[in-house]
């Protein structure tokens, strides 16, 4: 396949192909003194001030065609206000699809206008109205490859709906924009509508499908003159009623069945100068954010949850660093720089007790106060800052009435300073980013958290040929601090594993005091309207690079090479509306200079005229070595394997849609077999009114789950037992939204896992030639159940005596999650919050999946329920 590969890339370099000349189109507005009432009928005469705008270009699916349903719009402007009012007609007005849903969910017939008024060719401001009345909002950003819905401007719309079509009105404050402070101004502008039904989309200013971007393709507004930039001040205090009723422990103090209590904090955003703005939240509460969905985690390395905290949400892209992030699939690309749940984390100390002792643990470190600084300078410099600071979380302990409170985490500054220059109109972009994290350590328990932890790097990037063909390059560090129990746990860490037997150039220093790492990364690829892109690759990160302080990363000391190759068909030919295939490969080494992987991955994804879509893969991994699975032990060589997925999707614009998937992965000499099945049931029995139920089946067997490392005689043994897994997850959520602003959400998921051990075994000879002479698998004789301490004892060499032990590994986890919002948006920019969230969990140690047994375990077990009323108040000027 890489030769393959490599010839596709020369076959496109070499044939060039046609790139589509665009006509840039232009909009003459003009100035109003009186403003219009925004009602969504046009009744207002000072729209005779201004002239339509229309010949809207089809794009999907079709390109460059005329649409089928004629659209067209108008912009007025005052001191204050941007006026848009766009006009949809429609043949078969009683097909216009009404979808009524919260904010930013983009369903139904919906027209949008984005603006770019910083006039950078890079970042604009997105508004979208859906015939129901129901908002959209977006800022984009990397020149359109980035769409942020988490930014919630305050505007207001209405739409109005007749037998030729409907129609949209819009009043967008300035203050909600960002642009300089001259005389007259040239804005870029794009409108776009899209029919449910057809899921067809047309464009005011034509760009071409597969384009490297779209901002700096963007028609143009002009007419704007003597505007000045408004300073924008927002104010929202809030104040947040939170009981909780759990299951009451006997002779537990904290357990009593039933707490309450009441909070306050504020949330704001000023307008510092025109270009810089400064968000800030004191004490905040994340009450009304779903929980995050359960799993079973057998590996040695830490799970990864999206952000969906609103502070931390809103913007979070001008803080993103990604220094491995490949087109190729490959587990390196998952690393950030900054990783913003690390701020307002779970506690990472649990305190020490003793028989008799109880603990109160906080639910996570509190979040004294944050902010976030961010904009852009009309010279293409963007900036963002953000500091956070947390509490000093203390647990309490209870001894027979005598009560004592300990550290289970350290007062921590958070730091995060990123900063990009474009240059010709982002052709070029140069940035960089610094992060720290500064501890007081007070309780000694907690020495192995760093005191200190610093990171930074350089991104680069530039494009050429209309940006079809771009390289860029990356440069990464990281410097931590701290005790000397803090920095040998960070060597013998998951991540990097110094302690390895084998490892010829890395061994632990349990004298350090810090540790310093690099990495880096280089890019050359094509994109754009061709039907042949590709990206070739190349990263690297040192064994003592760490940025998990502030960032996410999984692995380090790993050089990884990789090409990927796409081919896409954009146009319906066929039975297909689109076509697209794609093929790469990636390689894996260490700074040993050891082959880890090679690997080999084929991708498809179609959608046909009937706008049902199939996607499906196929991937190889030849026999590879693992430096991870024995967790500190030797590397161990394991055979190849093959994975496949398959996925279907009906016409999701149907009031009833479905989706259905499977993956298949399977292990040379019968290594490990995994099954996993899913499907989503959408349903909306009318406009306001959506219901989805997704479950999802794993059924896994692996004939090498670690269990432990213990020691016989001096030498550690290394011990592992086939498992066989079955999860089980059912989502259903359910969504009413009785007007644009008052809306009822729901979700549960309960969640059922087993796994049951078999085959235990320790690993003697991990290079040997075959797989079953790699390890010993333990006879009967060897191996006793303790049934009374629920232990496995080992008697390794026969003689009548437990050489080693270790607890019975067999597991039941069941767990069931809801949350029931209800907002509603009592005044613009003012919201009120009805939470329940609902929490019960259970487990076992038989190992054995039962569907209705687990079930009725899970619900015969007393809830965990919170019920939440929190309130806001939005002042601005």
């Amino acid at each position: 396949m890489k030769k393959l590969i490599l010839f596709l890339i020369l076959f496109a370099l070499a044939f060039d192909g046609f790139t589509q000349e665009i006509e840039r189109r232009t909009y003459q507005t003009n100035y109003t003194k009186i403003a219009p009432v925004i009602d969504g009928l046009m009744n207002d005469a000072c729209w005779n001030l201004v002239e339509w705008s229309g010949n809207f270009t089809q794009t999907q699916p079709y390109e460059n065609k005329p649409p089928t349903q004629q659209t067209s719009f108008k912009i007025l402007y005052d001191d204050n206000n941007l006026y848009v009012f766009i006009r949809a007609d429609d043949t078969e007005a009683d097909k216009i699809s009404r979808i009524l849903t919260r904010r930013d969910d983009f369903s139904g017939d919906m027209v949008e206008i984005n603006i770019d008024s910083y006039y950078d060719k890079q970042t604009a401001f997105s508004f979208t109205a859906m015939a129901s009345g129901a908002k959209g909002d977006e800022a984009v950003s990397l020149d359109g490859n980035n769409w942020d819905s988490s930014w919630n401007p305050v505007w207001t719309l209405k739409t109005s709906i007749d037998n030729k079509g409907w129609s949209a009105e819009m009043s967008i404050p300035l203050t909600q924009l960002r642009f300089g402070n001259k005389e007259e101004h040239v804005w870029g502008i794009q409108l776009m509508r899209h029919i449910y039904r057809d899921q067809e989309r047309s464009n005011w200013q034509f760009i071409p499908k597969g384009s490297p971007g779209m901002v700096h393709l963007f028609g143009e507004l002009h007419g704007i003159k003597n505007i000045r930039p408004k300073r924008q001040v927002e104010i929202m205090p809030y104040m947040v009623a939170k009981t909780e009723t759990f299951e009451k422990e006997e002779g537990n103090p904290f357990a009593n069945g039933k707490s309450s209590k009441i909070t306050a904090g504020v949330d704001g955003k000023i307008g510092l100068t025109n270009d810089f703005t400064l968000d800030f939240t004191v004490n905040p509460d994340f009450g009304q954010v779903e929980a995050d969905p359960s799993e079973v985690n057998l590996t040695a390395f830490e799970s990864y949850f999206s952000e969906q905290r609103p502070f931390f949400v809103e913007g979070k892209n001008i803080y993103q660093f990604r220094p491995n992030n490949p087109i190729v699939i490959s587990t390196i690309g998952q690393d950030n720089l900054f990783y913003s749940r690390r701020i307002g984390r779970y506690p990472q100390y649990y305190p020490e007790t003793v028989a008799g002792e109880y603990v109160k643990m906080p639910e996570a470190t509190t979040i004294l106060a944050a902010f976030k600084l961010s904009g852009k300078t009309k010279k293409g410099l963007s900036i963002g800052v953000l500091e956070s600071t947390t509490a000093n979380e203390k647990a309490e302990i209870d001894n027979n009435g005598a009560r004592r409170k300990e550290s289970v985490e350290p007062l921590t500054n958070y730091f995060v300073a990123r900063l990009q220059q474009d240059f010709n109109k982002g052709e070029t972009v140069l940035g960089g980013i610094f992060t720290a994290v500064n501890r007081d350590i007070t309780n000694p328990a907690m020495n192995y958290l760093h005191n200190e932890a610093y990171a930074g790097g350089i991104d680069f990037k530039h494009s050429w040929k209309e940006r079809i063909y771009y390289i860029s390059a990356t440069t990464t560090f990281s410097n931590v601090r701290g005790d000397k129990n803090a920095i040998t746990a960070t060597q013998t860490s998951s991540a990097r594993y110094y302690q390895r037997p084998d490892a010829k150039h890395l061994s632990v220093d349990s004298s350090l005091t810090s540790l310093s790492g690099y990495g880096g990364s280089l890019k050359f690829g094509r994109q754009g309207q061709k039907k042949v892109q590709f990206e070739t690759s190349v990263n690297f990160k040192s064994p003592g690079l760490e940025f998990n302080d502030i960032g996410y990363m999984r692995y380090s000391n790993i050089i990884h090479h990789g090409t990927w190759v796409g081919y896409y068909l954009r146009e319906p030919f066929s039975i297909f509306r689109n076509l697209f295939v794609n093929m790469n490969y990636w390689m894996h080494w260490n700074f040993d200079g050891d082959l880890l992987s090679t690997n080999a991955y084929l991708n498809f994804n179609a959608q046909f005229k009937n706008k049902w879509r199939i996607n499906g893969s196929m991937s190889r991994q030849n026999q590879s070595l693992s430096t991870t699975l024995l967790r500190g032990g030797p590397s161990i060589i394991l055979p190849g394997s093959w994975d496949m997925n398959l996925n279907i999707s009906t016409d999701y614009s149907k009031k009833v849609s479905c989706f259905i998937g499977v993956y298949h992965r399977i292990g040379d000499s019968n290594l490990y077999r995994n099954n996993d099945f899913w499907a989503e049931l959408d349903f909306r029995p009318v406009n306001s009114v959506s219901i989805s139920l997704a479950p999802d089946f794993y059924i896994g067997k692996d004939e090498l789950q670690y269990l432990v490392t213990t020691d016989y005689k001096g030498d550690p043994r290394y011990i592992f037992a086939q498992i066989d897994q079955k999860t089980l997850g059912i989502t259903f959520r359910l969504d009413y939204t009785l007007t644009p602003d008052l809306s009822i959400q729901y979700y549960g998921q309960p969640f059922i896992s087993s796994g049951k051990y078999s085959n235990y075994k320790r690993i003697t000879q991990p290079h040997a030639a075959l797989l079953h002479d790699r390890y010993s698998i333990f006879s009967s004789n060897q191996l006793a159940l303790n049934t009374v301490d629920g232990i496995y004892d080992f008697d390794e060499d026969l003689d009548g005596t437990t050489d080693y032990s270790i607890s019975l590994p067999n597991f039941n986890v069941r767990e069931f999650r809801s949350n029931l919002v209800v907002r509603w948006e009592y005044r613009r920019g003012s919201t009120i919050f009805f939470v329940w969230s609902q929490g019960r969990s259970s487990s076992d140690t038989n190992g054995n999946f039962s569907y209705r047994n687990d079930m009725q375990d899970l619900f015969g077990t007393k809830a965990h329920n919170v019920f939440l009323i929190k309130f806001n108040y939005w002042f601005s000027r």
